[in-house]
């Protein structure tokens, strides 16, 4: 943001704030832009210095600037961060960390947050999980994530629900970034490298490390920051009310109905033949799943896919059989062979019209794969063809990716059944109906029309010419 520009706290920069500035995609702000934003300190270059100044003009994060803050886990901790929170200014940088690949669900296991005024917070939601306080300290104050969509359920299940949002990473999707990772935005945008080595880490071991910690306080480190910068790019580009609606649905999204038959997302399915053995995939899915509740683990942690896969193809009887599939050895494994085993016979004592059909079907009430059309709706296929290429004409003008411009299953779905008549009106309507947002809508309703129109017009055409068409001799 430009020196002396005033902003609403935690408000998108106003569209013509920086007219006339020009701000080079994808590069770091200009000189001025951000003057007086704080630099952190802590290991890092002089709070004055420009980030050119380190070797290979990038700056790395190694402590947060007002050094490691302290784990909230008492009633009487959360208290007193909420009170600074409360008395803090401006946008709230929110994230979390969760432990997919450990735990069962998607709990949260530490949630950050850093505001101005009121520094670095810490808070283990399994010690203190009602954050309820919090979420009303901050009152409407915007809250700033990276790929807000993973990180807000698991904060509503701990009573934290912004009113506001700015996701730095839709943010750099809107801007053209090709790559939107946190660390890569805050090296490419902000001149700063922050470590990204413990992602993956379990985050519900206890206690803590204090690198992870560290970890974990310097990735809402700068984000304001990086929200302020993008905000401007934003701007700059006539995309600041495109931001405002995508954080407007990514709030309103609600979670997604259960899957019907969730097994069937087992990876390497596709080597299961046989309803029999599609069976056994869904009788030890199931055993699998009720385990890992019970225990708080990762289903793939007690029993891999890849084991789940080998005994639908070889359907094992015993034990001796069992324990040929490499899967089946490992710990967790081992300590459930006897619901592995049920799980399997009764895949193998199931009657036929108990087995599971060989495809999953298509999606209720809409179109099937795209690799069935040209067989099934030749016309279809040619109108899904002419709208995917202006979509993808009118993103790289917009400097997009395609699916932020228009979401594939929408495009789909308009061209399986377009509305009739093939007009500008009844496309945005349908459109709508589908979810795009307004700014999506004014960009793509008219040229897709135009391709269905013409798309429908040469496939009745083509028609026409074979059906006159003489036969030869």
């Amino acid at each position: 943001m430009s020196a002396g520009t005033e902003r609403p706290p935690g408000g998108l920069a106003d569209a013509g704030a920086l007219a006339g500035t020009e701000r080079p995609r994808g590069g770091l702000a200009d000189a001025g832009a951000l003057a007086g934003t704080e630099r952190p300190r802590g290991g890092l270059a002089d709070a004055g210095a420009p980030a050119g100044t380190e070797a290979g003009g990038i700056v790395p994060l190694l402590e947060p600037r007002d050094g490691l803050p302290p784990v909230v886990e008492t009633n009487a901790a959360l208290a007193e961060v909420t009170a600074r929170l409360a008395d803090g200014e401006g946008p709230v940088a929110v994230d979390a960390e969760r432990a997919s690949g450990y735990r069962y669900g998607q709990r949260a296991y530490l949630v950050q947050l850093r505001r101005a005024g009121a520094g670095t917070v810490l808070i283990d939601p399994i010690a203190c999980p009602d954050l309820s306080g919090v979420d009303a300290a901050v009152g409407g104050a915007e809250a700033v994530l990276h790929a807000a969509s993973q990180d807000l359920p698991c904060l509503a299940e701990i009573g934290f629900r912004p009113q506001r949002l700015f996701d730095t990473e839709l943010a750099g999707r809107l801007l053209g970034y090709p790559r939107v990772a946190l660390g890569t935005l805050v090296e490419e945008v902000l001149g700063f490298h922050l470590e990204k080595g413990h992602s993956a880490a379990d985050w519900s071991a206890r206690p803590l490390r204090e690198e992870l910690l560290r970890y974990a306080a310097l990735d809402v480190e700068v984000l304001v920051e990086l929200r302020d910068a993008l905000a401007a790019e934003l701007a700059d580009q006539g995309k600041t009310e495109w931001a405002r609606q995508e954080f407007e649905a990514v709030l309103a999204t609600r979670p997604a109905p259960a899957r019907p038959d969730p097994w069937r997302r087992t990876s390497g399915i596709h080597r299961v033949q046989s309803r029999r053995g599609l069976a056994v995939v869904r009788e030890l899915w199931l055993a699998r799943d009720r385990i890992a509740q019970v225990a708080d683990l990762s289903p793939r942690r007690v029993l891999p896919d890849t084991a789940i896969v080998e005994a639908a193809r070889y359907l094992p009887a015993n034990h001796a059989q069992l324990a040929r599939i490499s899967g089946f050895a490992g710990r967790q494994a081992r300590r459930h062979e006897k619901e592995w085993l049920a799980a399997v016979a009764r895949a193998r004592a199931s009657a036929d019209h108990e087995l599971p059909e060989t495809t999953g079907g298509a999606i209720p009430n809409g179109p099937p794969p795209v690799h069935r059309w040209a067989e099934r709706d030749p016309a279809a296929a040619a109108r899904l063809a002419a709208a995917r290429a202006v979509v993808a004409a009118l993103a790289e003008e917009n400097r997009l990716p395609v699916e932020n411009l228009l979401s594939p299953d929408a495009l789909r779905r308009l061209s399986w059944d377009p509305p009739r008549p093939y007009d500008e009106q009844a496309v945005a309507e349908a459109l709508a109906g589908y979810g795009a947002r307004p700014w999506q809508i004014e960009l793509t309703a008219e040229p897709v029309t135009h391709a269905l129109r013409d798309a429908q017009a040469d496939a009745k055409e083509a028609a026409m010419l074979e059906g006159s068409a003489e036969p030869e001799g």
